[in-house]
């Protein structure tokens, strides 16, 4: 039982960080409107993917993860 308990204090921190970084991240003035993030508007359609956005945001969380791994 102690795994368990270990592990959801992790799962609930993991959660609460999740949830700071969505706010912290509507205050990130290019956030989510970088050059090379796809937005294309039709009159009935819109599709936006923000290419890079998740290629910075996955190259710094790699980095993170690559920190705490050592």
């Amino acid at each position: 039982m102690p795994a368990l308990g270990k592990a959801l204090i992790v799962l609930g921190a993991i959660i609460i960080l999740v949830g700071v970084g969505l706010l912290v991240a509507q205050r990130i003035p290019y956030i989510g409107r970088l050059p090379g993030d796809i937005y294309v508007k039709r009159e009935n359609f819109t599709f936006y993917f923000p290419l890079t956005t998740c290629v910075i945001i996955s190259i710094v969380l790699s980095l993170i993860f690559w920190i705490f791994r050592k």
